[in-house]
């Protein structure tokens, strides 16, 4: 390690607050009420409850989502027996990855002791405090008998990472290793270099996946581990014990199809991969230094396909990508243990995902440009990959209810949906959108069909290839075919060329109808027939001809330029419904709730009838995405009459406009933002407002506190935005902020494709 990452590291861990991880309170703790639900004497009740019957503790505490991480600091890291204090940091590391990509919390817990039978004792007698048992940086061959110990004993999962989480992640790259060598795994011979517990739980499995016993070599620091060895054996190692006259690592390696390393630096050598067979698989997955370097490697054997445990270098089998998520599934079905049957769903759910289109945000992490797919280089997800959590999670629990070991029943695909939510508001919000226009595609047994005037921008490539493969929405991109073609082969998304409906304006065999209509349609606004044939030589103008001519359902562009020239097309050809205004909705999501903030995007300095219209549209679109009842508030520097500035009385005059024209809708002012999200200052200061809960429709009085708003809370809070909805247009027509990402660009398309269906 470098001085400059020591340097850093010392300080990224010392930075206040010391540490990684730390606890926090989940229900209010504000007034006496608080404290005497959640201590004396209301805690009596769950205590009571838990005493008759032992699992509510599942119910009434947060037992169901705790681990306990716990090591007594005999083998950490490459480190070795550095012992439980100096073991904590990395017990802490675990903890902040449990939270981070599978929202579990963690109790961490370094024991100072070596004695097994203290170990065991000491960790049986926490069962009541935790959903889980996670054993880390034991020693073998003493982590053997722990976890065996552990899991015959206790009712809940015990899992020593060490052993199956590289065993689960190697198995995953080992499936799709086999299948792009064209490999029968039966036939396939394998060389362990290593025998302790990373080795011994990759053996292990690899034999559940169908590797021929016959076929495993396994070598430690004394050589080949064969039949009658006695010299630094114990019954684990016996278990890959073979017969054979090989006794080098060398000699074993002589026309084998894969290494496995779980040892030390740089004992593979060139000369020794020079002789394994054609196309060589091998995992090099010593850290921080691997058994062989990949440049090194694949300079011997060009034809090898190369995984380490490292970041920086291809194929990283790295325990991230499985326990968090293994762990998330075990316990939100209460498994009793993790069992093969898990490990193994596992493993084929991080192989199988590695298959699938890559998100741009893992390209972002990484620095790639062109996208991830599927092959030598690309053998399992990154860590990173937010959809490892929606794949093997699930496959987990399911493995769990099918063999047995779960005490709770759930429903896989509402589970799923629920996972959503520690990914983000987005995904959720999306998966609704896309079950409206899948009843859409039921009934009327066609597809929507979006058209993007920017065709040939990546981000669009990128998002459209996604919705390709979801198949719910046809997607119609606006640009010159070649170029399209070329940008999508240079990112390496191969399998979207064919598949791609390009329109060129240029070329079009509706460019002469299109000209008319807009002439027509525009003569009497400065448009002349020369200009008209000029305007649709811009995407926009085409995309939305498109759209008024039912060639399209709905249309989004912006991206690579100002949002109100990208609104000006929509304006000038698709238009305005009548007794309505143009405006735009975004939906910003705090702790999974909505709120809904209007408008962020278009009208400057609103009167008092347009506040109106802009408040029901934005009522309307609440609509869509939440089944909370909508309360609207409209916004200004004072509340009640406070004020009698026009500023606030535009606010007050808006409210009976609306209260006139829809008198179903909730709303309330001119109300400060104070009163329209504090119930409790509702209700001591101003009883009589008809809001009666917090406003979940918030229209402010101009476009400067709106835009100022939503970017304020969006970037200094971990509140997201989704949008904007443009509001008002006689069809389905949105427009994409400048720099919008390729997930803004997807849920762009799903949200035009779902306004579209819904009318």
């Amino acid at each position: 390690m470098s001085e400059e990452i020591k340097k850093a590291a010392l300080e990224y861990h010392e930075r206040h607050p010391a540490g990684k991880i730390y606890t926090g309170i989940s229900k209010p703790c504000e007034s006496q009420r608080d404290l005497t639900l959640a201590y004396s004497p209301g805690v009596a009740w769950p205590c009571l409850e838990i005493h008759k019957d032992e699992q509510l503790s599942y119910k009434y505490t947060g037992r169901g989502n705790l681990v306990g991480v716990i090591t007594n600091g005999t083998a950490v890291l490459g480190l070795g027996n550095i012992g439980p204090h100096a073991a904590k940091p990395v017990m802490e590391g675990k903890g902040l990855l449990f939270k981070k990509y599978a929202d579990i919390d963690v109790f961490d817990i370094e024991m100072n002791s070596e004695s097994i039978d203290a170990f065991i004792a000491a960790v049986k007698s926490l069962e009541p405090t935790f959903g889980g048992i996670n054993l880390e940086d034991i020693k073998g061959p003493e982590c053997f008998l722990i976890e065996e110990k552990l899991r015959n004993t206790m009712n809940i999962p015990v899992f020593h990472d060490d052993q199956h989480g590289t065993a689960i992640i190697a198995t995953a790259a080992f499936f799709n290793a086999i299948e792009l060598t064209n490999r029968d795994i039966k036939k396939t011979k394998v060389v362990f270099s290593g025998g302790g517990a990373a080795a011994i739980g990759c053996g292990r499995l690899f034999r559940k996946i169908g590797l021929d016993p016959k076929n495993i070599i396994m070598c430690d620091s004394q050589g080949v581990i064969y039949a009658g060895r006695t010299n630094g054996m114990n019954e684990y190692k016996a278990e890959f014990a073979v017969e054979t006259k090989l006794r080098t690592l060398e000699e074993a390696l002589n026309g084998a199809d894969a290494f496995i390393g779980v040892s030390v630096a740089n004992v593979l050598t060139p000369q020794m991969i020079s002789k394994m067979a054609k196309d060589p698989i091998i995992f090099a997955l010593a850290n921080p230094d691997p058994e062989i370097l990949p440049n090194i490697a694949l300079q011997a054997r060009p034809d090898a396909i190369v995984a380490t445990g490292r970041s920086d270098f291809p194929n990283q089998v790295n325990n991230v990508l499985g326990f968090p998520f293994i762990f998330r599934g075990a316990l939100d079905v209460a498994a009793k243990t993790v069992n093969d049957e898990m490990k193994l769903a596992a493993a084929k759910a991080i192989a199988d995902l590695a298959k699938e289109n890559v998100p741009e945000k893992v390209m972002k992490a990484y620095g790639k440009k062109e996208a991830y797919t599927f092959g030598r280089d690309y053998l399992i997800p990154k860590p990173v990959d937010p959809r490892v959590l929606l794949r093997v999670a699930p496959a987990v629990a399911k493995a769990a209810m099918d063999s047995g070991v779960a005490r709770k029943k759930i429903d896989i695909n509402e589970y799923t949906e629920r996972l959503e939510r520690i990914i983000g508001p987005t995904r959720r919000i999306i998966r609704a959108v896309r079950s409206d226009i899948k009843t859409f595609t039921q009934k009327a047994k066609r597809k929507p069909r979006i058209v993007m005037a920017n065709g040939a921008d990546l981000r669009v490539l990128r998002a459209v290839e996604q919705t390709t493969q979801d198949g719910e929405v046809d997607v119609i991109l606006i640009g010159n075919e070649a170029q399209i073609h070329n940008t999508a082969r240079e990112a390496g998304l191969m399998q979207l060329v064919d598949g791609l409906e390009v329109v060129d304006p240029e070329k079009d065999s509706r460019l002469e109808k299109y000209s008319d209509e807009l002439f027509h349609i525009r003569q009497r606004r400065g448009v002349s027939k020369t200009g008209a044939e000029q305007l649709l030589a811009n995407h926009s103008y085409f995309a939305a001809m498109m759209v008024r001519s039912g060639d399209a359902d709905g249309m989004v562009n912006g991206l690579l330029e100002p949002y109100g020239s990208a609104v000006k097309p929509i304006l000038e050809v698709i238009g305005v419904k009548r007794g309505q205004t143009l405006a735009g909705v975004y939906m910003i999501t705090v702790k999974q709730k909505p709120y809904f903030f209007a408008d962020c995007t278009i009208n400057i300095e609103p009167d008092s009838e347009i506040l109106c219209e802009i408040a029901i549209a934005a009522a309307d679109v609440a609509k869509r995405f939440t089944k909370d009842p909508i309360r609207v508030a409209m916004l200004s520097y004072a509340s009640f009459g406070a004020s009698r500035h026009p500023l606030a009385k535009k606010v007050s005059d808006a409210v009976a406009r609306i209260r006139a024209r829809r008198p179903e809708i909730t709303v309330e002012g001119e109300v400060q933002a104070d009163v329209a999200l504090n119930l409790e200052l509702q209700k001591a200061e101003f009883p009589f407002s008809v809001l009666n809960g917090q406003a979940n429709v918030l229209v402010f009085p101009d476009l400067g506190s709106a835009n100022i708003s939503y970017k304020i809370l969006t970037n200094i809070t971990d509140a997201t935005a989704t949008g904007p909805v443009l509001v008002g247009v006689n069809k389905s027509a949105h427009v994409l902020q400048r720099g919008a990402t390729v997930d803004e660009v997807i849920g762009m398309i799903y949200l035009a494709a779902q306004d579209a269906v819904l009318r």
